[in-house]
């Protein structure tokens, strides 16, 4: 299972997310690639910087969902809705500088990977509940995965 533990996996993401272009077209969703890559800041911002964000009803316990969402053999589905803090047309982050936004990106995932990875343990997911440094660590290689894919690379 991929995760953003493994330096490759890592790798990966980075490396993709380098394809993205201003112009990289959406397969599917409403957000553009600019508002994606601040969306997926802003999602690593909860557990690197501690931004605050809204639980989200689901229709399962936590622990089933994230046990699903995390080490299910499916692929995450288009349409889910997120929380407000975390969706550019509400009250996440607004794109300002692509190259710039796309670096910002690049931090953060380093940042969950090295040195604030320590602060994972326990974090609470507004979805998910609290998980561990290894569940944030899957998720954040699915989610990515999941909008990179979301951009055709």
């Amino acid at each position: 299972m991929k995760t953003l533990a493994r330096e490759h996996d890592k790798a990966e993401i980075l490396e993709r997310l380098r394809a993205l272009s201003p112009s990289s077209p959406r397969r599917w969703g409403r957000m553009s690639v600019h508002q994606m890559v601040c969306h997926l800041s802003d999602c690593y911002r909860m557990v690197t910087d501690g931004r605050v964000v809204t639980r989200t009803a689901t229709p399962l316990p936590q622990p089933v969902m994230r046990w699903l969402a995390l080490y299910g053999p499916f692929r995450w589905p288009a349409g889910v809705v997120t929380s407000p803090e975390l969706d550019q047309s509400v009250a996440g982050t607004r794109p300002a500088e692509f190259a710039l936004d796309v670096a910002d990106l690049a931090a953060l995932v380093e940042a969950m990977t090295t040195h604030q990875r320590s602060r994972l343990e326990g974090q609470m997911h507004p979805a998910f509940g609290p998980m561990s440094e290894s569940a944030w660590l899957r998720w954040g290689y699915l989610h990515a995965d999941h909008h990179l894919r979301q951009f055709g690379v």
